[in-house]
């Protein structure tokens, strides 16, 4: 692991807004490093309130799709709700459809196959809309590059309007309107939404249109919130507030669907983690394992019992999916070994039997053993099929981009795509994805980075002190949870490997005089010698709570440790 800080920051500025806010330095330099140095700034971070979002119709094309609906609705048209078979897809399906249907009666869902059709709009999807006489297709998640199927469309008699968050190429699909705040003349203030976030503003524009307000809206922000956690959008800006707001939902009033997975859980309160860990998976095995219209089922849902009886069927599958990945994950592992490729610069593998609904996963999985860009490969409807999973600071999608003559389609983003080839060219590809990523990872990339926020001791974490840093929440990209640097530890004598095959690490550390605090180091079980017989260290970590038969205590999440003379 590499031990990073960031940039220094303006000390003047650091001092100036501890005054200001009344806070300490280290909180104010917390947030100076995450672009905040006015009191201003620090309102809206702490104080984040709905009437911070943005009108819906500053993007692109929005009053065209909302008059579409519209004329939908009042000339009584059957209108479907496309949407990827993920997280963000479902949920934008789920949130768009249960919408339209509070005004509209004839509104149909449809999520791919992800086996038979792949992702995005298929033109099984738009044969399943005109045989069921439907002349409006909301796309949300897709839709971005759908030139040649919106035109198909077209020619039924089926309009398009498309909600997505992806790149869009050079041209744009001839729909009735692209919402997509990427498009280079959107002028929409924030280009960062995931899709079930474009989806909400639509809906936010329908209801502005009809009268309604956003406290109207909020009882789908559980659905925002969890695509949001999903798809690991930058924690910053409109997704923060709807993040924040959707958490509040989802602690507190969550459709049954999402009710049913909160109660299963047996936690007494959701953050972003937990979403990320504990809602988002099952949602997305679904998509993996079975079909994703059992999740849209489960997420519209509207009786406490049926929602409970798909929340059962879906942990099953989430059962079926850990036990796929696994397998699969040992076979990459051996694949590789077997191959001699441990010292390349990338891992390419591919096996024809590999569930094609678990390669993502594998694929992130891969790189927790060797660190570097990552594509797993399966067979899939007579071509083959991968995921990408890339390291942080490396584009994934550049690098595809410029293997793009090998390719027959790609798609994603800088840390995940997906792509799909003819196996006779899967050789030729495997060597130029090589040759690309040799070429352009820079060598720092090729260790894991850990990136740390401050240097204190001990006796800086105050109650007060937590409180605060309880407010920086929700963390995600851009807005991380602080992580922290303390040096000349100790373990009191309870240190001890933990877990599966002895995989973590527990301890109860003390630095000095300081009154002692428990930690436990997830992956960190081999490092236990290094902490043995009061061996001094150091380490990084975050400040954390762990629940516990019902009890809240305060406990650190170390994310490394090195001996005390071994660090700079």
């Amino acid at each position: 692991m590499r031990w990073t800080f960031p940039s220094s920051v303006d000390s003047q500025t650091v001092s100036e807004l501890a005054q200001t806010l009344n806070v300490e330095p280290l909180v104010a330099q917390l947030l100076v490093q995450r672009g905040i140095t006015t009191f201003d700034d620090a309102r809206k971070f702490f104080r984040p309130t709905l009437n911070d979002l943005h009108d819906p119709y500053l993007m692109k094309d929005m009053d065209k799709a909302v008059a579409r609906i519209e004329q939908a609705i009042t000339a009584n048209e059957n209108i479907l709700v496309f949407g990827d078979y993920d997280v963000d897809g479902t949920t934008s399906v789920s949130l768009v459809s249960t919408y339209l249907r509070t005004h509209h009666p004839n509104v149909a869902t449809y999520i791919p196959d992800r086996y038979k059709e792949g992702y995005g709009v298929s033109y099984q999807g738009i044969d399943y809309a005109h045989d069921n006489d439907c002349t409006l297709i909301i796309a949300l998640d897709c839709g971005i590059k759908s030139l040649d199927h919106v035109d198909y469309a077209k020619k039924k008699g089926i309009d398009f309007i498309i909600c997505d968050h992806h790149r869009p190429g050079d041209e744009l699909p001839d729909a009735v309107a692209v919402l997509d705040p990427k498009r280079s003349d959107c002028e929409y203030p924030y280009d960062e939404l995931c899709g079930c976030g474009v989806g909400f503003k639509l809906v936010q524009a329908l209801g502005k249109n009809r009268g309604e307000t956003i406290e109207d809206l909020l009882q789908y922000l559980d659905l925002v919130a969890t695509a949001i956690a999903a798809d690991i959008v930058p924690m910053t800006g409109e997704n923060r507030i709807l993040a924040k707001f959707g958490l509040d939902v989802i602690n507190s009033n969550p459709r049954p669907g999402i009710k049913t997975l909160v109660q299963q859980s047996k936690k007494s309160r959701f953050d972003i983690t937990d979403v990320v860990f504990i809602i988002a998976p099952r949602i997305n095995a679904a998509g993996r394992i079975r079909h994703g219209h059992h999740a849209v089922d489960l997420l519209t849902e509207s009786d406490l019992d049926l929602a409970e009886t798909y929340a059962s069927e879906i942990e099953k599958y989430n059962a079926d999916r850990k036990t796929l990945d696994k397998r699969i994950t040992l076979e990459a592992l051996s694949q590789i070994e077997d191959n001699n490729e441990t010292e390349r610069s990338t891992t390419v593998v591919f096996q024809d039997d590999w569930h094609k609904g678990v390669i993502g996963i594998v694929a992130s999985r891969l790189i927790e053993t060797y660190y570097r860009p990552t594509l797993v490969f399966t067979k899939s409807e007579g071509k083959l099929a991968a995921s990408a999973r890339s390291v942080p600071g490396f584009d994934v999608y550049n690098a595809l981009e410029a293997c793009a003559e090998h390719l027959e389609q790609f798609g994603g983003h800088m840390y995940a795509a997906g792509l799909t080839l003819k196996e006779e060219n899967y050789l030729m590809f495997k060597e130029a994805f090589e040759k690309v990523v040799s070429e352009t990872l820079h060598p720092d990339l090729k260790t894991p980075e850990i990136n740390i926020d401050a240097e204190i001791e001990f006796d800086d974490i105050t109650p007060k002190f937590f409180r605060i840093l309880k407010q920086f929440e929700p963390f995600g990209p851009q807005n991380m949870t602080p992580v922290f640097l303390t040096r000349d530890l100790f373990d009191t004598g309870f240190a001890k490997p933990i877990g599966e095959e002895s995989k973590h690490l527990k301890l109860f550390v003390r630095q000095g005089d300081s009154g002692g605090i428990g930690a436990v180091g997830f992956g960190l079980g081999h490092k236990f010698p290094m902490v043995q017989n009061q061996k001094r260290f150091d380490a990084v970590y975050c400040i954390d709570e762990n629940e516990w038969n019902g009890k809240v205590s305060q406990q650190l999440r170390v994310k490394d440790i090195k001996k005390t003379d071994d660090v700079g």
